[in-house]
């Protein structure tokens, strides 16, 4: 039998809703690039200790390769499991699934044996595919378990997903949020677009992947008009590659947007000055000047940094730092220390490793 949002439990289902900081894990790996147990370990606890309201395992930012080398599995259970280990509070634990209909259903399976309650679906596999098959390829996944449409920006391998389809996605019943992150203002209207006019706005809660206009999403009305009415939309959390590092930050950062928000009144100007800031560090993060090749890299290097992972290393050897990207993550670290959580980490970090 699937899964479906009915069965989560409701503080579950409510950190969801409410909106949360849920990292996208990175991967920890020894210098022969095998799993470091102890250094994951490390991650998660960092996440929790920071607050996060969950984990995304198994996605973009813990390399697809995983998969490839037999990792998929045991990467998803140390998350879960070491997450328990630590902590009583609940977190939303979110897997990424990718690959065509049997692979994903495969993993929507390993990942609802692990006690995961929602699965990522990355649609890159699909490429080619027509709308009815996109469609049926996210029913069959929500069949297993809920799930959480991804729309993933094209340069990292994603595909181009009209409002038209995102209607018909938040039709899916067992359809609970959306990751939107094309890296674009206007395919992100086509989200908001397609959840309106299926009338899915209480069931589907958005969550922002935009990395480079994080905090503009979050403090953004969304107003859509669908017939005679219009309908305001937003973005509750945010799940993020970029939230991987600084993430005590992020957890203060947005809980400070869900307070504005809630007051009802206008935001802050240094809160909404804070969208350039985060972009700029996102820039160096994320390898923009050399089209992401070191995004996954650049997030390692923080992390490094801090002493949380030995090296940067990733399942791929081509994947690294981009020539002049350490000097650009120096640059913004120099510029922006209060977005940072160094002293945080310095404080746990030998704790984290024990």
């Amino acid at each position: 039998m699937g899964l479906h949002h009915t069965d989560l439990p409701p503080e579950i289902l409510a950190t969801l809703r409410r909106g949360a900081v849920i990292p996208a894990h990175p991967l920890a790996l020894d210098a022969q690039r095998r799993f470091d147990a102890r250094r994951q370990r490390a991650l998660t606890r960092y996440y929790v200790d920071s607050g996060s309201g969950g984990l995304a395992v198994g996605v973009h930012t813990t390399q697809f390769a995983i998969r490839d080398t037999g990792l998929y599995e045991p990467v998803l259970r140390a998350a879960a499991e070491d997450a328990a280990a630590w902590t009583a509070r609940p977190l939303v634990l979110v897997a990424g699934v990718a690959g065509r209909t049997a692979q994903a259903l495969d993993e929507a399976r390993i990942a609802r044996g692990l006690g995961y309650h929602a699965v990522l679906v990355s649609m890159g596999a699909m490429r080619g595919a027509s709308g009815d098959e996109l469609i049926a390829h996210c029913e069959a996944v929500a069949r297993e378990m809920p799930i959480i449409g991804f729309y993933m920006q094209t340069a990292v391998g994603g595909i181009a997903l009209d409002a038209a389809f995102w209607e018909r996605f938040a039709s899916i019943d067992n359809a609970v949020a959306i990751k939107v992150a094309p890296f674009n203002r206007y395919r992100t209207l086509d989200v908001m677009r397609g959840v309106a006019a299926a009338g899915a706005e209480e069931r589907i809660t958005l969550y922002t992947g935009n990395d480079d206009h994080i905090v503009a999403d979050l403090v953004t009305p969304f107003d859509i008009p669908r017939g005679d009415e219009i309908v305001r939309l937003r973005f509750r959390g945010g799940l993020l590659g970029h939230w991987s590092v600084w993430t005590s930050k992020a957890v203060e950062l947005l809980g400070r947007i869900h307070a504005a928000v809630d007051a009802g009144g206008p935001v802050p100007a240094d809160l909404l000055g804070l969208d350039a800031r985060v972009t700029d560090c996102n820039a160096a993060f994320f390898d923009v000047a050399n089209d992401f090749h070191g995004c996954i890299a650049g997030c390692h290097e923080v992390l490094r940094r801090q002493g949380l992972l030995d090296g940067i290393w990733c399942l791929d050897p081509a994947e690294g730092l981009s020539t002049g990207q350490a000097r650009e993550i120096d640059r913004v670290c120099a510029a922006h220390p209060d977005l940072s959580d160094d002293g945080f980490v310095a404080a746990n970090r030998e704790r984290w490793l024990s």
